[in-house]
């Protein structure tokens, strides 16, 4: 049985997948996607891969995945499993990608400065 690994980030979230052959079962660290993702538009970036290939029913997914927050982990989760697709048939990888399914997204929240009340937001300037 071949097993394909994935590696998913996004923000402060960490994503390890591992795809077999199966029937179609997502686990999120021990309980299944559904429960893990309690939002119904998290569950459908999480599935997005597998419905873009058509391959739904044909893989089980295990997912252990840490930090951030649900929104970062389900995209985490996402580039993941995309990752751990093409790794298993690279020709999935065009049609992937055409859906930037495979760019990782490197936005993070801005530091906050010295002096500043947020990153960049200043108290008020007055003249005199």
């Amino acid at each position: 049985m071949s097993t394909n690994i994935g590696l998913g980030r996004r923000k402060a979230a960490i994503a390890r997948i591992i795809i077999t052959k199966g029937t179609g079962a997502i686990v999120v660290n021990g309980k299944d996607y559904k429960e893990y993702f309690s939002v119904n538009h998290l569950r459908t970036k999480v599935e997005q891969p597998l419905n873009l290939l058509g391959l739904a029913n044909e893989f089980d997914v295990r997912v252990n995945v840490k930090g951030g927050g649900v929104m970062g982990q389900a995209d985490a989760v996402k580039l993941g499993i995309a990752r751990a697709l093409v790794d298993l048939n690279p020709d999935y990888k065009p049609k992937l990608k055409a859906e930037h399914l495979m760019t990782r997204d490197s936005r993070v929240v801005e530091r906050k400065k010295p002096g500043l009340r947020k990153a960049r937001k200043r108290a008020q300037f007055s003249k005199r």
